[in-house]
């Protein structure tokens, strides 16, 4: 389970060397999208070996009968798992082949590397003992706004940071309804484009953003709550 960058750079900077150091004993990896494999194995190192690699896409149109046929790669040795960005498995469609792989007795190893979800927590300065990763909430505006309310009920049941994510393009409208629909008092921590250049991680009450409502367009972003 190899983990990629969550942005456009030398993944040295983020990808520790000894997992870099994998990659290069692989020849048959499991990936979400081809192309964006590619383009990180060239970055660490694999440059010019490309075209010796076999690639495998398992993604969320990816069936379950097609993900048993994986099965057969394991005999021929090592198979990688690489998700879009970050840590595979975790809010991604690869978490199907890790539990094909437990269904088949073959080994599980987890690699080092950076997640977007730890690393917005660590930032957030919320409660970092208790937390849910909710995912993705649903996409239906009703259907939305009401599970905001029950995440923040929940918060506040249970001090508990509530950890959601949003496809990019709906960032600002999934920030609206929180704005519109949480308590003043309630702590909210936006993480976008984290590890990059220009990353934003900033916590406020509820009260605070609505002065100044900040635009996250189609950035990578994390969002946390902190119910009182």
């Amino acid at each position: 389970m190899i983990p990629s960058p969550l942005g456009d750079y030398d993944p040295a900077e983020v990808i520790p060397a000894g997992t870099l150091g994998v990659l290069k004993r692989i020849k048959t990896f499991v990936v979400e999208e081809t192309r964006t494999a590619r383009r990180y194995l060239s970055a660490a190192g694999l440059k010019g070996h490309i075209a010796e690699l076999e690639f495998h896409e398992l993604n969320e149109h990816t069936g379950q009968a097609e993900v048993e046929t994986l099965t057969e790669l394991f005999d021929r040795g090592d198979v990688g798992l690489i998700s879009e960005a970050g840590l595979p498995a975790v809010a991604d469609p690869g978490a199907a082949l890790v539990a094909l792989c437990h269904r088949h007795g073959i080994a599980v190893v987890p690699l080092v590397g950076p997640s977007s979800l730890m690393l917005a927590l660590m930032g957030s300065g919320l409660d970092g003992q208790s937390f849910a990763f909710r995912g993705y909430l649903p996409a239906k505006t009703d259907e939305r706004r009401a599970a905001i309310r029950r995440c923040e009920k929940d918060s506040a049941a249970m001090h508990q940071t509530q950890i959601f994510i949003e496809t990019p393009y709906r960032n600002d409208s999934l920030l609206k309804d929180m704005l519109e629909q949480l308590s003043p008092a309630t702590r909210l921590c936006l993480a976008a484009d984290i590890t990059l250049p220009d990353a934003f991680i900033k916590t406020q009450k509820i009260s605070q953003w609505k002065k100044d409502i900040p635009q996250i367009g189609k950035r990578p972003c994390v969002f946390l709550i902190l119910a009182q």
